[in-house]
């Protein structure tokens, strides 16, 4: 299995091209963020970075000096309505309202359905649903306002599409987010806005390697019919093609990005 950390990014060679184009990347810190802002960066589009912790978006932009010009940190708590609103008017006086957005903000709680509080519940349920619906509204308002065309990438999961222990809020917020993806596409689709989908598979990130050491990691890993984690850069050409113009004639689809998982056997 390859680490991660070895894997180096071939998003420059990609002759999907992003020019022109400026991106949002919320929960750009964590997680997938950093491997989307690298892509979008890498094919030419301008990147806003967006978390509620500033400290780390500074840290993030830091590690890209070849695109310092680039790539604009914005604070921004997405389950927030207010934040959300603040941060698109600090956008669209220092960059510009953003024409493609990548609504990657999430969290995640292990635990029991019978074990998870109303707080375990509202914390999940606010940023991975609620936090896609504040973000896709206000970039979609202001982007019909100017008459400007844009592309809204959900970041889904296969778990909107399969069941799994111990995750249950989190599972019925990412099939939330399917459906809020084509309920959206609909209604958009009038003022050239395009939303769709990407729902990964099982990634492997710093968060979870450890876990998929051990012995349980690598029995799951052995349901994938590809038989291997996917890495961040496997998401990147997906992701490219949402970005890009390439897709501007599809709206309400989930890109399924998972070695093959949700074909596994019950």
């Amino acid at each position: 299995m390859t680490n991660s950390s070895e894997a180096k990014s071939n998003s420059s060679n990609w002759p999907l091209r992003t020019d022109s184009k400026i991106a949002l990347v919320t929960g750009a810190a964590g997680g997938l963020g950093k491997s989307f802002t690298q892509c979008l960066l890498d094919t030419g589009a301008t990147v806003i970075v967006s978390g509620r912790r500033r400290e780390a978006l500074e840290h993030l932009k830091s590690e890209f000096p070849n695109h310092a010009d680039r790539i604009h940190v914005v604070a921004m708590d997405v389950s927030d309505e207010n934040s959300v609103s603040q941060a698109f008017d600090v956008m669209a006086n220092e960059v510009g309202v953003p024409d493609v957005v990548v609504a990657n903000a999430g969290v995640a709680v292990s635990k029991k359905a019978l074990d998870c509080t109303g707080d375990d519940w509202n914390s999940v349920i606010d940023t991975n649903l609620k936090g896609c619906w504040l973000v896709a509204t206000e970039a979609a308002r202001r982007l019909s306002g100017e008459e400007r065309r844009g592309s809204i990438i959900m970041i889904s999961s296969i778990l909107g599409h399969r069941s799994a222990g111990n995750v249950a809020p989190y599972a019925v917020a990412k099939a939330g987010v399917e459906q809020l993806t084509r309920v959206l596409a609909l209604e958009w689709a009038r003022y050239g806005i395009r939303v769709n989908a990407l729902a990964p598979g099982y990634i492997e990130t710093d968060l979870n390697r450890d876990f998929f050491a051990t012995d349980p990691g690598q029995k799951m890993i052995r349901r994938i019919p590809q038989r291997r984690l996917g890495q961040p850069d496997d998401l990147c050409g997906p992701l490219l093609l949402l970005a890009s113009d390439l897709s501007r004639y599809m709206t309400g689809s989930t890109l399924v990005v998972d070695g093959g998982h949700l074909q596994s056997s019950l």
